[in-house]
């Protein structure tokens, strides 16, 4: 148990760094249980952390990253001090992940969750034909590109990011709908929807034009169609450091350059 009282569960990715810095912090902590613990403390990288807060929707234990991996846009600094302090101090971010329901066209339904974003891409030389309908009302009847991205606040610094999508900030209540490099309508470059909006993705010629949906790193091949909305019943909550959170991040993000 830590020395303020906390219970913590540490939890690490495969990298060589990560697995040092858990040998490290448990000798120093101790290691609860995961099912006893207050909080869960992630050492990796983005890609672990969007593993360890999968691993909570049932549970919801906030979970704190600590950078020991490739990309660390989610996770704080490492370090062996102090760590009951900082996480008594941590700043609580609560994020909802997005319900991605894919229907192959076999006719199989697959309901997955994505905390970063949904994704359809081509998965052939032809670029894919999509139709798009937000809330029950069809915006593009057809869009001709590598694919889409639907990307949640948490997620806009990623792949969105990459494909020239918005950042978004925390508290803006928003989606990003973001091309991947569209080739008709040339000029279409995304649009900004609500978070409760329920999008609805229709994959034109799916038997020759073939594309895969994904939620963060799942994945479902050969789909005709898909549905996204928002899921508000599994809160996750992420914690930084004062100073590192998420919203100030995400703001330092949109003036580098």
């Amino acid at each position: 148990m830590a020395a303020s009282g906390l219970k913590i569960y540490f939890t690490a990715s495969e990298k060589p760094a990560a697995r040092a810095a858990l040998t490290a912090m448990t000798r120093r902590y101790g290691q609860s249980p995961p099912e006893d613990a207050d909080v869960i403390v992630a050492l990796g990288g983005d890609g672990w952390m969007l593993e360890v807060l999968r691993g909570r929707l049932a549970d919801r234990r906030p979970v704190y990253g600590m950078h020991r991996g490739t990309v660390g846009f989610l996770m704080n600094e490492y370090a062996e001090e102090d760590l009951p302090a900082r996480l008594d101090a941590a700043v609580r971010v609560v994020i909802h992940p997005l319900e991605m329901e894919a229907r192959d066209n076999a006719g199989q339904r697959h309901t997955l969750l994505a905390i970063n974003e949904v994704s359809l891409l081509r998965q052939t030389s032809q670029t894919a034909r999509l139709r798009i309908s937000v809330d029950g009302r069809e915006r593009l009847s057809e869009l001709s590109a590598d694919g889409v991205i639907l990307a949640t606040p948490a997620g806009s610094t990623a792949y969105n990011l990459s494909a020239h999508g918005p950042i978004l900030p925390l508290g803006a209540n928003l989606l990003a709908l973001t091309p991947i490099s569209p080739f008709r309508p040339r000029r279409w470059r995304g649009a900004l929807l609500r978070h409760d909006a329920h999008v609805r993705i229709e994959v034109l010629e799916s038997d020759r034009r073939v594309v895969a949906a994904s939620a963060d790193t799942q994945e479902v091949r050969d789909v005709a169609e898909v549905n996204i909305r928002e899921d508000r019943s599994r809160p996750l909550t992420m914690l930084f450091d004062e100073g590192r959170a998420l919203d100030e991040r995400i703001l330092q993000e949109q003036f580098s350059y």
